[in-house]
């Protein structure tokens, strides 16, 4: 205290503390917030020794996929592999097993070593390009850029591999090599390869370009002679002549919006189709959709982004589980790692700590 009075004697006057995580605590957190610390309790409690996250639970596969969600989680509400808390020793351990030599493999590739494929290889990368400048050291972060640049590269070149069917140009599928495409992986690449451009990563312009074309084609719709889709009450469908569903729509409406198509009409017809579907545990892969929704509507902006926001909330609050985690339904078929990761993910849209995410 007394070195406190000279500071304040030698200055002339007295700083006053911005209001910080001490603060925040004395205040009453609101509903929305105890159910993210909960959840994020659980995905504590899910890490096992080498650091992998969900590995306790499911002992299948999938270290590298949900490892990197929960990494993801954590980060989009505050955490930092720096912090000297719980949460950022946790974080610390799981970004140093995605790092591993023998998580990706000699081309790049993260989908291989848990069989994840390029659903975990897009999730990965997103989470790497998003901690980009965050690692606990310069060695760390150093490592995080090389890795994340050489999946990176894996991404663009798995586009360009010839596909059979012309539909699926611009598009990805389950393996590196695949002569197909669907929304599905297509949608995890295209965050990953924008979130990567922001960081400063080397990214073709033509990948997303690509991409984009794709996605579009995936709407479910007639169009006219000058290219524009005559449906606009419809969405996006898993591959290019499919209908819609929930999903797929979620997916289509946060990547157009990533990649600055903000006035496509495609857009306009998604919002409108999505309105009426309303917010259901019963929608097939609910979590993962949810989780593409509450995005994409944020991105919209104005009262839609809130109302979204909170349908949102009412069914995550509801369905928490005793011990913080969230159990995926109808033909989600993943652990609850999974569920609660895209939950916490949902619910911390007006975080604002993840780039990707930022209107």
């Amino acid at each position: 205290m007394k070195n406190f009075l000279i500071i304040i004697l030698l200055t002339g006057f007295l700083v006053m503390p911005l209001p910080g995580a001490e603060e925040k605590a004395k205040r009453e957190l609101t509903p929305v917030e105890k159910s993210i610390a909960r959840g994020i309790a659980y995905l504590l409690s899910q890490q096992n020794d080498e650091g992998a996250i969900g590995a306790k639970e499911d002992k299948r596969s999938n270290a590298n996929a949900f490892t990197g969600l929960s990494l993801m989680a954590m980060i989009a509400v505050g955490h930092q592999p720096k912090d000297e808390t719980p949460e950022g020793r946790a974080l610390a351990k799981a970004l140093d097993f995605i790092l591993k030599n023998d998580r990706m493999d000699e081309t790049g590739y993260y989908g291989k070593a848990d069989g994840s494929r390029m659903y975990g290889h897009g999730i990965v990368t997103l989470m790497l390009s998003e901690m980009v400048g965050m690692g606990v050291d310069a060695r760390q972060d150093s490592l995080i850029r090389e890795r994340c640049q050489k999946a990176v590269d894996l991404i663009v070149r798995a586009q360009n591999i010839d596909k059979h069917d012309q539909r699926f140009k611009g598009g990805w599928r389950y393996q590196p090599d695949a002569h197909d495409a669907d929304l599905s992986v297509t949608v995890w690449q295209v965050m990953a390869l924008r979130a990567a451009k922001n960081a400063g990563l080397v990214v073709p312009k033509e990948t997303i370009d690509s991409a984009i074309r794709y996605i579009k084609a995936s709407y479910h719709s007639n169009r006219d002679q000058d290219g524009r889709p005559l449906n606009l009450n419809s969405a996006f469908a898993y591959q290019p002549g499919g209908g819609p569903s929930y999903s797929t729509a979620s997916m289509g409406l946060l990547a157009l919006q990533i990649c600055g198509e903000y006035d496509a009409p495609e857009l306009k017809g998604t919002v409108a189709w999505l309105r009426e579907q309303k917010v259901k545990t019963s929608h097939r892969f609910f979590y993962y959709g949810t989780y593409y929704y509450t995005q994409g509507m944020y991105q919209r902006g104005g009262e839609l982004g809130k109302e979204a926001l909170k349908e949102v909330e009412n069914v995550f609050l509801a369905e928490q589980k005793e011990d913080g985690s969230w159990q995926g339904h109808s033909g989600e078929g993943m652990s609850k790692t999974y569920s609660t990761a895209l939950a916490i993910l949902s619910l911390s849209v007006n975080c604002h700590f993840m780039p990707i995410y930022q209107r």
